[in-house]
């Protein structure tokens, strides 16, 4: 439950850190309080389809990971984001992302972000 959380929080940090950086990522809301908790909302939904899509799509795609040596692993990123946004609007949820180039550099931020944090940040397995 402890790896669950601290993967949860990353990934809004992470989302949050590519909100700010990237014009065209988008997190709206009244006040303060609703854009964190569709922040954490949306962090939750981001964890469940890298969880869910995200292996089934690596292997349907694994010769194109293995002709870029790895750098379709950036284009994956970006459909997992764009679904991510597209789940949450239909939750109505106040996520966007506009287009796929920004998807990808998105998908960029969150991943360096993530990778930072899971670093940082306590693991279960200690």
């Amino acid at each position: 439950m402890k790896n669950f959380l601290v993967k949860t929080i990353a990934n809004a940090a992470a989302l949050a850190v590519a909100i700010w950086l990237i014009q065209n990522i988008t997190l709206t809301g009244e006040n303060t309080g609703k854009k964190a908790l569709t922040l954490i909302l949306v962090a939750l939904l981001f964890g469940l389809v890298n969880f869910l899509v995200k292996p089934v799509l690596k292997l349907l795609t694994l010769p194109l990971f293995i002709l870029t040596l790895g750098l379709f692993t950036l284009v994956v990123n970006a459909l997992m984001l764009l679904l991510t946004s597209w789940l949450a609007d239909k939750l109505s949820l106040s996520f966007h992302v506009e287009g796929f180039w920004t998807a990808v550099l998105g998908g960029l931020v969150i991943s360096v972000v993530s990778w930072a944090l899971n670093v940082a940040l306590p693991d279960d397995n200690d």
